[in-house]
């Protein structure tokens, strides 16, 4: 048995299940991570004296969607991610067939540099200021979302030799 597919197959389910689970909590505990959405977007925490606070979003209906986007940000790319984790364990003894489900760890992969990066790094912790709430700064949390995320990625992505057995 290939040790590094075995490995690789693991990773994604691995990180298939963490975002399913964040996807869960964000359900779970609605209210808890709306306000989070909700006090980004109205940069109601941020620096006092900040000239840019004319970007806030006051609008309860824009909240609602900007969480209701992530929520299915993160289902999206756990499902992805957990088709690619079956995917390759199911065809971890065919070449081809593991190097095909690695499309689907690719595509998740992207989701979550969207959702984590663009969405909360770029947008929240730039646009938004978030960077500026003592409370309510998601940066560094996002942060390692992304290096994970990466990391996965860049491991999955590697080729396996037929003699790494």
């Amino acid at each position: 048995m290939n040790i590094l597919r075995v490995s690789k197959s693991i990773f994604c389910f691995s990180l298939a299940t963490f975002t399913l689970l964040v996807c869960f909590n964000n359900v779970a505990d609605y209210e808890s991570n709306y306000a989070f959405v909700r006090h980004t977007l109205s940069m109601d925490t941020v620096f006092a004296e900040n000239t840019l606070k004319y970007r806030a979003i006051l609008d309860p209906f824009a909240w609602k969607l900007a969480y209701g986007l992530i929520i299915l940000v993160e289902f999206l790319m756990g499902t992805l991610l957990l088709m690619g984790a079956i995917g390759l364990f199911k065809n971890i003894h065919s070449p081809l067939a593991f190097n095909r489900a690695k499309n689907w760890v690719y595509l998740g992969c992207l989701a979550g540099f969207l959702l984590w990066f663009l969405g909360f790094i770029v947008v929240g912790g730039e646009w938004f200021c978030m960077w500026q709430s003592e409370k309510w700064n998601g940066v560094e949390s996002a942060s390692r979302f992304v290096v994970l995320l990466m990391l996965v990625l860049l491991f999955t992505a590697m080729p396996e030799s037929e003699s790494d057995n």
